[in-house]
């Protein structure tokens, strides 16, 4: 079997999957929006300091001959957001936004799988938002169509976070999920509906999908690969100094970020918290006040957040609704044990008070009680630190890969029978 796999922007899971997939010998084509690769003209490109965020965007050279790039609509909406301009980049109407540029490689994609089942593409392999009119096509051509969803169903997550415009109003600002149409929420269900099967890569994220208000294909929980695993750490005591906390993500009360500044409150003589983060709107004041409060950092690139985590005691990452948390498995693999929610992977990679700490999302009063407990037993973020390069050294990346791929072998093989 072969299969052609798309997705427009290409984050880490997307890389260790088509590389899965290529290795696997079932890879016929890869479509995306910027594929870089030695040599090319993007390659180029990310010189220049506008565009130097294509430099994420390198995938394996293994895929170079199979990738298809459709590169301007993403290139204008990296260009709109660096230089500022809101308005090619507003939600939904923007001609640069997120949407438009997942919209765009779907017809792409759509328009290509005629040529590319005459030779010999047996199923299309998309994610969430991006997979509609490729997945109606591939319906009419007899094709599989394997549906990746990276984030909790969009039903579950406005069940979950109502309460939160209620609990935290001066927030309310930040849970722009709220802000999708109908339109794009009915386009979400469509794709669920044509998919035949799903891969979710976290408990939490399948058991959303019991919200769905029909029947839905088979769904596989294959958790991501972790980064590769320093070399070494070296973890100073407490003595003296303040406790560094770390959060990386974007500033919405999705993130649990209200509960976090205020968990962190009354503790200004014993811990030191650093965010990395950019605010989703503008117009959030109990935001402000409270980044004021603390070091902020808006952006950086990948490489110095790592960097970042090696020097941080503890990465808190108390999310109310997430599909795996990347910046999860990343701190793990540089040894910064995590403190994190029962709606991230966490329970997937986490065992509670071994190689990190596990507490119930939405709860102010657990993480300031698992802050409490690292600060009186200051040993445990060595020895938590360790057990978490011990975990992430047993699944890197290629693991994730193969096991996807082995997946989707296995689905065609039993369709035979």
């Amino acid at each position: 079997m072969k299969i052609l796999m798309s997705h427009p922007t290409g984050n880490a899971n997307v890389h260790a999957a088509a590389l899965g997939f290529s290795n696997a010998g079932i890879l016929g084509e890869l479509n995306t929006a910027i594929a870089m690769f030695p040599g090319t003209i993007l390659d180029r490109l990310s010189r220049i300091g506008l565009l130097s965020q294509l430099r994420r965007r390198r995938f394996d050279p293994a895929l170079q001959h199979i990738t298809k790039i459709f590169p301007w609509s993403e290139v204008g909406r990296l260009v709109a957001s660096k230089a500022g301009i809101r308005s090619l980049t507003k939600h939904e109407a923007g001609i640069f936004c997120i949407d438009a540029v997942y919209q765009s490689i779907d017809r792409r994609v759509m328009k290509r799988l005629n040529k590319a089942h005459k030779q010999g593409i047996q199923g299309i392999y998309a994610y969430e938002d991006g997979a509609l009119q490729s997945f109606i096509k591939a319906k009419t051509l007899g094709l599989q169509c394997l549906y990746d969803l990276p984030i909790g169903y969009w039903r579950t997550a406005r069940k979950l976070l109502e309460n939160e415009k209620e609990k935290w109003p001066a927030w309310k600002s930040t849970l722009t999920g709220f802000l999708d149409s109908d339109i794009k929420l009915a386009r979400k269900d469509e794709e669920l509906r044509l998919a035949d099967k799903i891969f979710v890569a976290s408990k939490f994220t399948a058991n959303t999908l019991k919200d769905f208000p029909g029947n839905l294909a088979p769904i596989e929980i294959i958790p991501y690969g972790f980064p590769s695993v320093i070399n070494s750490r070296n973890y100073q005591t407490l003595k003296n100094r303040r406790l560094k906390l770390l959060f990386v993500g974007s500033l919405s009360q999705r993130k649990g970020i209200a509960n976090l500044f205020e968990a962190v409150k009354g503790f200004d003589r014993h811990i030191e918290l650093t965010v990395v983060g950019r605010r989703v709107s503008g117009d959030c004041k109990a935001l402000n006040n409270a980044l004021a409060k603390h070091q902020w950092i808006s952006a950086l690139p990948h490489s110095e957040v790592l960097q970042l985590m090696r020097v941080h005691d503890v990465l808190v990452f108390p999310s109310l609704f997430e599909g795996f948390g990347l910046v999860i498995s990343e701190a793990m693999a540089t040894g910064t044990p995590v403190i994190t929610t029962d709606r991230t992977a966490g329970p997937d990679l986490l065992q509670h008070g071994q190689n990190g700490w596990l507490i119930e999302a939405g709860s102010t009063e657990a993480l300031r009680s698992a802050i409490e407990e690292i600060l009186h037993n200051p040993k445990m973020i060595e020895s938590a630190g360790r057990q978490a390069m011990d975990t992430a050294g047993k699944r890197p990346w290629h693991v994730y890969g193969a096991e996807l791929a082995q997946a989707i072998m296995k689905q065609v093989n039993d369709l035979k029978f």
